[in-house]
């Protein structure tokens, strides 16, 4: 009697343990599908919210104003001389005076001057010493499209506008600058650090006006947007290798805040 209650009791066990096995098993393969169907719906939304951002730019370039020379002839007055008539000699009586004769009178012409501007390419400039990137931020605001052209300046960014800032970098050094780039540090999700290609190179006097939006701005306010000119590009060292030799690099960067509604 008692040897059949503990091989029934035994048995008893074993059939809730192969049932928990079971549930357990079920609840496993549940939770790995839910899991599948989670990564479906929702990874690539997270991975859209933490990845690089988009940076659309835009430049102008505006070269140095070229001298010009202002020649100015001497003036010149032009004074007509009139011829005097000649007479014809009468007798004269013994009584009759001698009569003078007036000089006809003249005119003075009118003084004149000109001015012609000669153009640059007649200039020839010796450039010596080094180059100096001034970089200056103008505005900051937002893009309405995805181009660099609907820039709208305004310390605040619309809820599903792209956040953007123009700046203007400029040699004003002795030099020619050769190739160089530019850095942006925007707020973005992911802490964001632009790095451009090279640009062209700037003689004195050059300048080239930006315009650069992103996307996936980071929301707040008093968001900060630097920019560097003059950096080696870290990312791609076949591009900007080496910064350029300057005489001054204290004004080669400007940072501005702006505040995001949305991004």
């Amino acid at each position: 009697m008692y040897m059949n209650e503990t091989i029934h009791t035994a048995e008893t066990r074993k059939a809730a343990t192969r049932g928990l096995a079971i549930v357990g098993f079920i609840a496993l393969v549940g939770a790995g599908i839910w899991l599948a169907v989670y990564s479906t719906r929702y990874v690539p939304i997270v991975v859209n919210n933490v990845g690089v951002a988009a940076v659309y730019l835009g430049s102008i370039f505006t070269p140095a104003p070229g001298p010009t020379l202002s020649v100015v002839p001497n003036a010149s007055t032009t004074i007509p001389f009139g011829e005097i008539s000649s007479t014809t000699p009468t007798t004269e009586s013994p009584a009759s005076k001698p009569v003078a004769q007036k000089p006809v009178a003249t005119t003075a012409g009118e003084k004149t001057t000109s001015t012609v501007q000669i153009g640059s390419e007649t200039a020839v400039n010796t450039l010596s010493g080094l180059p100096d990137f001034v970089t200056t931020i103008s505005a900051v605001g937002y893009l309405t499209t995805a181009s660099a052209d609907s820039f709208v300046a305004s310390s605040t960014v619309p809820t599903g506008s792209r956040a953007a800032v123009s700046f203007s970098i400029k040699n004003v050094g002795a030099n020619a600058s050769g190739p160089w780039c530019f850095s942006a540090t925007i707020p973005t999700h992911s802490s964001y650090l632009y790095q451009s290609q090279p640009q062209q190179s700037l003689n004195p006097g050059d300048s080239i006006d930006y315009t650069l939006g992103f996307d996936q701005a980071y929301r707040g306010a008093d968001q900060m947007i630097s920019v560097t000119a003059n950096i080696a590009n870290t990312a791609n060292t076949a591009t900007c290798a080496r910064t350029v030799t300057e005489s001054n690099t204290n004004n080669n960067s400007a940072s501005a805040k702006l505040t995001i509604l949305g991004g």
